[in-house]
């Protein structure tokens, strides 16, 4: 997420609104906001919902055994249509942010 917020401004010239949802409660990621100062938002997905809509539950993978999301990047665009998904089974992968880039690029 630091390299996201690094970004902002290509983001946002490419017309891209980064937005990331962690399965922590608001109150996590709110005090990660502030000690990290993203601009960006972090929604709470705490019950779960979102990351099974879009399938990417990574099983017991998560603390004392809970369900937490695959790593996982999306381009959403404004009808809600998925129109670019990056998936990875480790966490410690992550797309870079010209790769983002470079996908809405070639959406356009």
């Amino acid at each position: 997420m630091r390299s996201v917020e690094k970004n902002l401004a290509a983001f946002n010239e490419a017309g891209v609104r980064p937005v990331a949802i962690s399965v922590d409660s608001p109150e996590e990621n709110r005090w990660l906001v502030q000690q990290a100062g993203y601009s960006f938002p972090l929604l709470s997905d705490s019950s779960r919902e979102a990351i099974r809509r879009f399938d990417i539950v990574h099983k017991g993978a998560g603390e004392n055994g809970q369900d937490i999301a695959r790593p996982a990047e999306f381009l959403i665009d404004s009808t809600g249509v998925v129109r670019w998904v990056n998936l990875t089974e480790n966490y410690m992968v992550r797309v870079r942010v010209e790769e983002i880039l470079a996908a809405t690029r070639d959406l356009k």
